[in-house]
């Protein structure tokens, strides 16, 4: 059953994004509620799975020291389960998503080298039921609504 958000749902939402440590009293104030509302408010998130955990970024410096990259995968048929249960084996491989189009998946890649992306996409690529892959490195991220100046 999908919850109906409201726009202080949203701003909540959005200040969480934000800051996922935000004490209930800091976003109480940021909102202009009663903190008892803000502590009401996230357990009805929580309980209707529209926040599902609370989670950690990197920081900018190790963030930028990154060679991230997206890569493009197709996979045979009836080869799909294999090849995620692969994918989930490699760390560096953060998130993987299908997808519609020329390829099915599109897979988030974070290495410290070059050199140790260029060996992870040869992992991939050559894993059973892979068929092609195309890969993009990040250059620069333009916009990050993830991203938060508090420090």
């Amino acid at each position: 059953m999908f919850t109906k958000l409201d726009p202080t749902d949203w701003q909540l939402i959005h200040l969480l994004q934000q800051n996922a440590r935000a004490s209930n009293a800091t976003l109480a104030r940021q909102l202009g509620l009663a903190r008892t509302t803000v502590v009401t408010r996230l357990a009805r998130l929580e309980r209707d799975g529209i926040i599902q955990g609370y989670g950690l970024r990197l920081g900018s410096e190790l963030e930028q020291a990154a060679v991230r990259a997206y890569c493009a995968i197709s996979v045979l048929p009836r080869s799909t389960a294999g090849v995620i249960r692969a994918l989930e084996k490699m760390v560096e491989v953060e998130e993987v998503s299908s997808v519609s189009g020329q390829f099915d998946y599109l897979a988030f890649l974070r290495c410290t080298t070059h050199e140790k992306l260029d060996d992870l996409l040869d992992r991939i690529g050559n894993l059973d039921g892979v068929k092609q892959t195309q890969t993009s490195i990040i250059l620069n991220r333009k916009i990050d609504r993830r991203q938060t100046s508090v420090k």
